[in-house]
């Protein structure tokens, strides 16, 4: 057996709607008490015991008595992203509709869980997300750090996915649509700390609909395994691979339009007008003559050429926001005519 697959103990199959998946790491002393604040709406539970050293898939089965609980067993940590995505393959298997991740060290309150679910059953999107920063009394009693840290991130996430009306999107309790989880390769994600940013970048290059959840933050008194002077750097060149990427698939590969030529002719003329400049600045400073009329006006023109064919790109690209949710899209398609 791949060292990567995970050993799932399974009790009898069940029709299932909506199904919950919980990675479990050193969270032994919360999750049975998130289990039971688990609401009757749900059908499957999917405990994921990311080899954790407490063995908290074993005290789930040990100690919980929901029947709707499933324990899944990850032969190596995997990080949160590996743990998520095996309780994604265990619930597709058992036919789940409705795809809900949640912590089980009890800072995601399983309450607030049809919020994230109903957008998705009316079709109004196909992946929703919590935002802690949707209001200004919750974003006051945010720690420094982790504002500043995840306003960052979220800058950098609506670059490199598109997504630019979303944010936090470091948060993870999600809510997805099987058709849209579906046409996402499982094995390309991220599987640690850049797992729920790749979902919207992946999500975004199927164009699938997203909507924030407004919530609470919640803070435990365990130290936060993210750290922010770390994980930025990284982030910031995985999101610039992601941007070039998405901007040449989505205007250039997929599809070509009046911001496909902005883009291009907004780059090439800021960047001549840019090096012109700057050389005959050079050539200024070196020869002690001063640049004349027509030099200035051939460097500055194409920068503010440049500069408004890039704003009307952004402009472009900010309201080219996916509309209409992939399940929809795909239920209309299989309706005879």
């Amino acid at each position: 057996m791949d060292t990567q697959e995970a050993l799932l103990i399974r009790p009898a199959m069940t029709n299932t709607c909506i199904a919950v998946i919980i990675p479990c790491y050193k969270v032994k002393k919360m999750v049975l008490g998130v289990i039971r604040r688990i609401g009757p709406e749900v059908a499957l539970i999917y405990a994921v015991d990311d080899a954790c050293p407490d063995e908290s898939g074993r005290f789930i089965m040990e100690n919980c008595t929901d029947p709707r609980v499933k324990v899944v067993f990850n032969i190596q940590n995997m990080g949160v992203g590996g743990a998520v995505i095996a309780g994604y393959k265990a619930a597709l298997a058992d036919g789940a509709t409705i795809l809900v991740k949640i912590d089980g060290d009890g800072q995601m309150p399983p309450e607030l869980l049809s919020d994230f679910v109903e957008p998705i059953m009316h079709h109004e999107a196909d992946y929703t997300k919590g935002n802690r920063f949707y209001s200004y009394y919750n974003v006051r009693t945010m720690p420094k750090v982790r504002l500043f840290g995840n306003a960052v991130l979220s800058f950098m996430t609506k670059m490199s996915s598109g997504y630019w009306g979303v944010f936090d999107p470091t948060n993870g309790y999600t809510a997805i649509h099987k058709t849209a989880l579906s046409r996402i390769d499982l094995s390309t994600l991220s599987k640690r700390y850049f797992f729920e940013t790749d979902m919207l970048v992946k999500l975004g290059a199927e164009r699938a609909v997203i909507l924030d959840i407004p919530m609470e933050a919640v803070y435990g008194e365990e130290e936060s395994g993210l750290k922010v002077s770390k994980i930025i750097p990284e982030f910031m060149r995985k999101h610039l691979f992601e941007l070039c990427r998405r901007i040449i698939y989505s205007y250039f590969v997929r599809d070509f339009s009046f911001a496909s030529v902005a883009l291009f002719f907004g780059v090439v003329l800021t960047a001549f007008g840019t090096i012109f400049g700057a050389t005959a600045w050079a050539e200024s400073i070196r020869t002690g003559h001063i640049a004349t009329t027509g030099t200035v006006i051939l460097s500055a023109l194409p920068v503010i050429i440049g500069f408004q064919l890039l704003m009307s790109f952004l402009a472009f690209d900010i309201a080219n926001q996916p509309r209409v949710p992939l399940s929809t899209l795909i239920r209309s398609r299989k309706q005879p005519e």
